[in-house]
């Protein structure tokens, strides 16, 4: 026999790394018991499939005893067996075993309001807060709220039209959204001017975005 024919005998038949090789759900339990329970959830008749099962929690329980839970419970057995035979094993569990969802359960399903927004340029978090205030008990901090409302509902107007807002709006779309809670007189009532502090560079043109105080 050739050098060729053994080359081509052996088939360059080398140990494979385990980078090349399926995922281990439970690492700690390695490869050869991992291959059992592969090997077990594709036996056909379900008698012996659970017979084997039983055989490879056996296995796991003499490699691994600190898992024997106490009166020597081996629900956490059947539990990493069910993760590692990725919950496709068919058979008669002994015990109440880990399902995928409560394994990896899914999120919960965001809820979005369906009720249309007034005033899209205001957002519907600041006219959610606008009604949270309104409930509050005169005094200080609810006039202090306001004033910060006002003012924040101001600038993002002056986002959306940067020559001016009157500010008559502002208190009036104020007393709308808090459903007459909050009654602010704008002759009365000032609202603070915002001015652009944006420096221009020098030696740029064009439109620069605007910083307002």
């Amino acid at each position: 026999m050739t050098h060729d024919d053994i080359l081509s005998e052996n088939s360059f038949k080398f140990i494979p790394y385990n980078t090349g090789m399926p995922h281990l759900p439970l690492p700690e339990y390695g490869r050869n018991i991992q291959n059992m329970v592969d090997y077990c959830v594709e036996i056909p008749d379900r008698e012996e499939r659970t017979v084997c099962a039983h055989a490879i929690v056996g296995v796991m329980r003499t490699l691994f005893p600190q898992n024997v839970g106490e009166n020597g419970d081996m629900k956490k057995f059947w539990d990493h067996l069910n993760i590692m035979a990725r919950f496709e094993l068919d058979i008669d569990f002994p015990c109440e075993v880990v399902t995928a969802d409560t394994v990896n359960p899914r999120p919960a399903q965001l809820r979005y309001e369906k009720s249309p927004i007034r005033n899209r340029q205001y957002g519907r978090s600041l006219e959610n807060i606008v009604k949270i205030v309104a409930m509050m008990e005169p005094g200080e901090e609810r006039d202090r709220l306001i004033s910060m409302i006002a003012h924040q509902m101001k600038k993002l107007l002056l986002t959306h039209n940067p020559d001016g807002v009157d500010n008559a709006r502002i208190l009036r779309d104020l007393y709308n959204y808090s459903e007459g809670r909050i009654d602010l007189d704008p002759n009365r009532y000032i609202l603070h001017e915002f001015r652009d502090v944006t420096p221009v560079p020098k030696g740029k043109k064009g439109r620069n975005k605007k910083n307002r105080l």
